[in-house]
């Protein structure tokens, strides 16, 4: 059975009412779903220190994130207020905005536009800004990136900034746990350490992600119809059984529902109408069969619902900004 072979239950037409759909549906990990086809790239760890009343600057570039071990940080973004991390917060830059770190928001940096030698020695980095004995920060930070280039549309909802802040009793046991691996890492350099960076960044974004959308679920986009009962039904029950003939009635019956009120209900929680977003989603499918399982491009257009090659590559170049004959070969 490959990824995308589901359960002969779920392809039932004719004995499951839309109801009883849903309810089996629920079970699906919608999450766990979009982070297996929005694959990340985990590039490098290294271990930062910002001494005395001294900032940096960063380009746009991959994603980042900083765990601060010690002191205080202040991450900038544009158009955005500065955000004060303490010893045991967390900060996610999915975005990959360029954004400044400093002892505080009005503290001059210095501008990096590359990670490069001395620093950097290709899998560790020792990032050191500023002089003396004061040290207003011990941190540690990373890069990655997505698969194909920038933020996947499907994660388009994620603010540019993700902060999970320490708790009472210090930061949260899994990122304890995560930033022990990631300081060890970051301070030795040892036999298979570019694999153990990438894996435990990999795990440290999806983890940061989870918790974030547990707790503070963003006011548009999948994400949030997730938090919504209703319309989470219908996300898990489209992500379940991708390949279905959906129309927006039956959608509309998983979440019980009338026609109007439910299309409109979709479109203002998720942020467009429910067959767009099933539409996307089955682009990001095809995106993935084309890139891992080896098939061409007419066989990805008829899994995912084309039966015209044309229109699947006019659809998919306008979602992703590439043909799907140049799927293999993004993000490599």
């Amino acid at each position: 059975m490959s990824e995308y072979d589901l359960p002969a239950a779920f392809h039932a037409r004719s004995s499951n009412s839309g109801n009883e759909y849903g309810m089996a549906a629920t079970r699906v990990d919608v999450l766990s779903q979009v982070l297996t086809l929005i694959r990340l790239r985990g590039e490098l760890v290294y271990s930062g220190a910002l001494m005395g009343a001294r900032g940096i600057a960063f380009a746009p570039g991959p994603s980042h994130f900083y765990y601060v071990e010690e002191g205080t940080l202040s991450v900038g973004l544009p158009g955005i207020e500065p955000v004060r991390l303490e010893a045991g917060d967390l900060v996610l830059l999915p975005h990959g905005t360029g954004h400044t770190i400093a002892d505080g928001p009005a503290i001059p940096v210095q501008q990096i536009e590359a990670m490069a030698p001395p620093c950097f020695d290709g899998t560790r980095l020792t990032l050191r800004c500023g002089e003396g004995e004061i040290t207003a920060a011990r941190f540690i930070g990373g890069f990655f990136r997505f698969e194909g280039g920038p933020l996947p549309s499907v994660l388009s909802a994620l603010p540019p900034l993700i902060h999970i802040p320490r708790q009472e009793s210090g930061a949260p046991a899994w990122l304890q746990a995560i930033s022990h691996f990631l300081i060890d890492e970051a301070h030795e350099a040892r036999p298979g350490a570019a694999l153990m960076i990438s894996r435990l960044i990999d795990l440290l974004v999806i983890r940061t992600l989870r918790t974030w959308a547990a707790s503070r679920p963003t006011n548009h986009g999948w994400l949030a119809g997730l938090a919504e009962e209703r319309i989470g039904r219908v996300l898990s029950a489209m992500h379940a059984d991708p390949y279905r003939d959906w129309n927006v009635e039956a959608l509309a019956s998983i979440a019980a529902m009338s026609r109007s009120i439910f299309t409109a209900r979709f479109a203002s929680t998720v942020g467009e109408p429910p067959l767009r977003y099933l539409t996307r989603w089955r682009l990001t499918i095809a995106a993935d069969l084309l890139r891992t399982g080896g098939l061409k491009v007419t066989e990805a257009a008829q899994r995912v619902g084309y039966s015209s090659d044309a229109a699947f590559s006019r659809a998919f170049k306008a979602h992703f900004g590439y043909a799907p004959s140049e799927a293999k070969h993004v993000g490599r």
